[in-house]
């Protein structure tokens, strides 16, 4: 049972990281970004989604690949959701 609360936290722990470092390079505030909220919804451009990208991987301590000249090796930026599951999908890579 402590197992499935703890990978919960950890769930809500990345998505508040994630939403604030949206935040603080968007300068939209972290309570009007939602999970659907999409790059261009941030006013994100592409220097923009390039600095976000380095911020996670500092916080995280994860490396994100990213070419801006071949997206099929990009993570998926589709939203904020897509943004906070590739960012676990990597913490857990990480600990394997």
């Amino acid at each position: 049972m402590s197992f499935c609360f703890k990978d919960n936290l950890m769930d809500k722990i990345v998505e508040k990281k994630v939403i604030d470092i949206l935040a603080q390079q968007t300068l939209v505030e972290a309570k009007d970004i939602n999970l659907n909220s999409t790059p261009e919804d941030l006013g994100l451009d592409s220097l923009g989604v390039v600095e976000v990208i380095f911020a996670l991987e500092e916080e995280f301590d994860i490396s994100i690949p990213f070419n801006a000249n071949d997206s099929s090796q990009n993570i998926d930026i589709t939203n904020v959701s897509s943004i906070i599951a590739a960012v676990k999908n990597f913490i857990s890579s990480n600990e394997s």
